[in-house]
């Protein structure tokens, strides 16, 4: 029988679990996928925003947004476009009930625990699928997920649930790369902008400070062209500061490369 078995709500910085749906299901097979699920939760960030990791008799998808990622596990025969549906349902309730600041701040797992009434319901809806397509439309998410299909986590990236990592080198397949992590830029903090800015200015000044050494250069023959270079060569040094920050998680991947 293709059913939801179970969802929770995760922040991507860090992990931390946000809310859950109470299981009752306790087969080995769930509990295994319960090991899955905290894997995931710490790569969130090195993910893109909706993907899926099938682990034999059981799928677990997750998107996420925001910094908060929702996910759910359920039968391999569970249909995508309702499964994605599912996790959409949840996004939009989330962030209309809890502001950012809210998620942002949290320091206990499990503090929106109440959320799981929500979520106990909506699993009932998509459980009974009868009942459920005549009060949702499901054509938008089919044409998403058709254009934007979601990206097939391996085993190896997530590496062993017994503590031990695989080193891997994570490369996206998906037709979605405007979501990769690979894309993704820190964020500019005011130190930032301001040795960028300084730059910018030690460099014009350099420049400007070229051509009079040039213009000295042609009306005295006595003058050294060694000045030139050096106003020049400073020029390019100080562009060559603003230059743009590498994408996040490039440097971790760099030390598991050369580990």
């Amino acid at each position: 029988m293709s059913m939801v078995l179970s969802a929770s709500v995760v922040r991507v910085r860090d992990g931390l679990p946000l809310s859950a749906s109470t299981d009752y299901e306790q087969s080995m097979g769930v509990q295994e996928c319960r090991k899955y699920f905290k894997s995931l939760s710490k790569k969130l960030g090195q993910l893109p925003d909706r993907c899926t990791l099938k682990t034999g008799q059981y799928n677990i998808n997750f998107i996420s947004s925001l910094g908060v990622s929702y996910m759910m596990l359920c039968t391999e025969n569970y249909p995508n476009v309702l499964a994605f549906s599912f996790l959409d349902e949840l996004q939009k309730e989330f962030i209309s009930t809890y502001n950012m600041m809210k998620t942002n701040t949290a320091v206990r797992p499990y503090c929106f625990i109440e959320f799981d009434n929500f979520i106990q319901r909506t699993k009932q809806r998509y459980n009974n699928p009868r009942s459920l397509s005549t009060k949702i439309n499901l054509s938008d998410m089919q044409t998403e997920i058709k254009l934007r299909p979601a990206y097939q986590v391996s085993m190896c990236e997530l590496g062993s649930t017994n503590g031990f990592t695989s080193s891997f080198s994570v490369e996206y397949r998906s037709a979605s790369k405007i979501s990769s992590a690979h894309q993704r830029l820190e964020p500019v903090t005011l130190p930032g902008i301001v040795a960028f800015i300084l730059s910018l200015l030690c460099g014009a000044l350099n420049l400007i400070r070229g051509f009079h050494a040039i213009e000295s250069l042609l009306q005295n023959d006595g003058e050294d062209f060694s000045y030139v270079i050096a106003f020049f060569l400073g020029t390019a040094a100080c562009l060559y500061q603003t230059q743009y920050p590498q994408p996040q998680g490039y440097a971790k991947e760099r030390q598991q490369e050369i580990r």
